[in-house]
């Protein structure tokens, strides 16, 4: 499948895997580009320049595909080391990179001079619009069904899609609530070039992750995603579990009067303990409401592989046939 996302990052098919904290390491990174679509690996969740370029080492010996590094722009009294981090990616050849958080703008002239395309995560029409304006080459338009960070805005992505369609030159991918063939069609139909999917690649063999984590992602439906942090405006959709009862049990006792400090024990550094360890109540941790549309836990080639065959079979069988009735 040739869309304006495959001739840009030069992959095969139009799936991208959206950087991940304590998931984007280089085994999911590269079982993602060697089976076709564009694996990210997650540069802050390195810790460091120099883990990160060793990293990057790492997955260039899984794969010769072309790979990306997510980038997020974080606010932080003591930011991390952006040069370095920059300077890593330049240094190991990544051509591609996924930034996300704050504005990148600072950073683009060091990215363009090395030739890499710059794909931006952007919750919003208007924010699309700026990363457009600045120069990334694309971006990825995130609805409210997204793991993660929504935004502000609650627009699902029926809505959001085609008005990012009608606003940017540039292309963009759909991210939140993609999962499956019919995912990929409709992200097709309404306006996108592909699509960036990041909790139903947790639910994958390769993935780097605990298998209770896993299993709680199958064992998910729909219904049981919660949206924390909204009074702080970071609202960040996650699987409910016992820390995250915690945490909305505090916002609503102390509504407006909350601080990041009150949280701090089921949103702070519980990645590790959740991800590695397989602690399933040790905090909040991302998940998007397509939990409900996981079933398996297959290789990511099987995936991909079933994707793609499952679109074509959309395109060319079911929609074709109802052309032909019309």
């Amino acid at each position: 499948m040739k869309t304006r996302i495959t001739e840009l990052f030069g992959i095969e098919h139009p799936i991208i895997q959206g950087g991940m904290h304590f998931v984007g390491f280089a085994e999911m990174a590269a079982a993602v580009s060697q089976a076709g679509g564009l694996g990210i690996i997650t540069a802050l969740t390195q810790g460091s320049p120099e883990n990160l370029a060793r990293e990057i080492a790492r997955c260039r010996q899984m794969t010769g595909k072309p790979f990306g590094v997510n980038l997020t722009f974080l606010p932080a009294l003591t930011p991390p080391d952006y040069p370095g981090y920059i300077e890593a990616i330049v240094d190991g050849g990544v051509k591609i990179v996924e930034t996300a958080g704050n504005n990148p703008q600072q950073w683009l002239p060091m990215l363009k001079e090395a030739g890499i395309k710059v794909i931006h995560k952007c919750t919003s029409v208007r924010h699309s619009l700026k990363a457009e304006s600045i120069g990334c080459d694309a971006v990825s338009v995130d609805g409210f069904e997204c793991g993660g960070h929504p935004g502000e805005d609650d627009v699902p992505n029926f809505i959001l899609l085609p008005r990012a369609a009608e606003e940017l030159e540039i292309p963009f991918v759909a991210s939140g609530g993609m999962a499956d063939g019919r995912s990929l069609v409709a992200a097709l139909a309404l306006g996108a070039e592909g699509m960036n999917m990041g909790t139903r690649f947790m639910a994958t063999k390769e993935a780097p992750i605990h298998d209770n984590v896993k299993q709680a992602l199958v064992a998910a439906s729909e219904l049981d995603t919660r949206l924390i942090m909204r009074p702080l405006r970071n609202t960040e959709r996650v699987l409910k579990n016992a820390a995250v009862e915690r945490l909305i049990a505090k916002e609503k006792e102390l509504g407006a009067k909350i601080t990041f400090k009150d949280i701090v024990a089921e949103v702070g550094g519980v990645y590790p303990r959740i991800m590695k360890q397989g602690e399933m109540d040790a905090g909040a941790w991302s998940c998007g409401m397509v939990a409900g549309l996981i079933h398996d836990i297959p290789t990511v080639k099987e995936l991909i592989d079933r994707i793609m065959r499952e679109a074509e079979e959309i395109i060319a069988s079911r929609l074709t046939r109802m052309a032909k009735a019309a």
